[in-house]
């Protein structure tokens, strides 16, 4: 299944997508697409539903984040080698994790703001994973069994707040809508194996990351069951994996960032498509 949430910002309804690529709305069945409904009780339910007798919901309605009331954003970093080397750092033993802030969730169709003073705003394609069952010291065996779904997230970074200005790395990985996610959420057994995912990036209609989810350091198993012995994970967090080489500041010998005006689009094999426009800040509604 292929699920979303649709609808203005703060209003968003469950839904779904059909096999034509229309939107049905669920509302009439679940609440909404939260921590409640992706367990494994939750999908079945939904899986059985018939998607067309489900109302066709009209026109193209904004998109957004597919999981409501996420609890943790978690994020991997430096999980393919080649995007170490382009950063010019050795590639972990362990995985590199940190957190993006509940904060920066945006929708996938959403604008993009740099922050204020942001001199290297960065793109980042990647694999997002779903926690569906809540997961503590689980082994890497029966990691994927917690695994609601997969999902396209863009980790939006600024390099100078990230790296040249002290402590960790959090501060440029959070910024206001610094993590669009979606267009939708499509459930583990719909995606098959997580690490067999071509995955791609273009800036201003010119490809700068082509890579496949296969070269991932630490598979998605590893993840999970690594970040578990760390935090408990629960229904609805989100994990974003890594990306692949080709972020602006991996641009030898000048480097590119950000600047309003700029178009990205991306997308993950299986998991659908973003477009977000750049903007300078300003004053986020919602």
């Amino acid at each position: 299944m292929k699920l979303l949430r649709y609808g203005p910002v703060g209003q968003e309804k469950p839904g779904l997508l059909d096999g034509e690529g229309r939107i049905r709305d669920l509302s009439g069945h679940v609440a909404d697409i939260d921590g409640r409904s992706l367990g494994p009780d939750g999908l079945a339910k939904l899986a059985a539903l018939a998607p067309e007798s489900l109302p066709v919901v009209a026109g193209e309605p904004r998109l957004g984040v597919p999981v409501a009331g996420i609890g943790k954003f978690i994020a991997i970093g430096l999980n393919y080698a080649d995007h170490a080397a382009e950063s010019n750092l050795p590639i972990p033993s362990e995985p590199v994790i940190f957190t993006k802030a509940i904060s920066s969730l945006n929708g996938p169709n959403d604008p993009v703001m740099l922050p204020k003073d942001a001199v290297k705003g960065d793109w980042e394609v990647e694999l997002g994973i779903v926690i569906g069952r809540r997961a503590a010291y689980v082994s890497e065996a029966e990691a994927l069994e917690h695994v609601a779904g997969y999902c396209l997230v863009n980790d939006v970074s600024e390099r100078e707040y990230q790296i040249e200005r002290g402590g960790t790395w959090d501060k440029g990985k959070g910024c206001d809508t610094f993590g669009p996610v979606g267009p939708w959420l499509v459930t583990a057994d719909e995606v098959g194996d997580p690490q067999a995912l071509d995955i791609w990036l273009d800036l201003n209609g010119q490809r700068m990351q082509t890579g496949n989810t296969r070269t991932m350091i630490f598979t998605c198993a590893h993840i999970v069951s690594y970040v578990s012995r760390f935090m408990t994970l629960m229904p609805g967090d989100v994990i974003t994996t890594g990306t692949p080489p080709g972020v602006g500041m991996g641009i030898k010998p000048n480097p590119v960032f950000l600047k309003p005006g700029d178009v990205m689009t991306l997308g993950i094999e299986k998991l659908g498509q973003q477009r977000q426009d750049v903007l300078a800040w300003q004053r986020r509604e919602g």
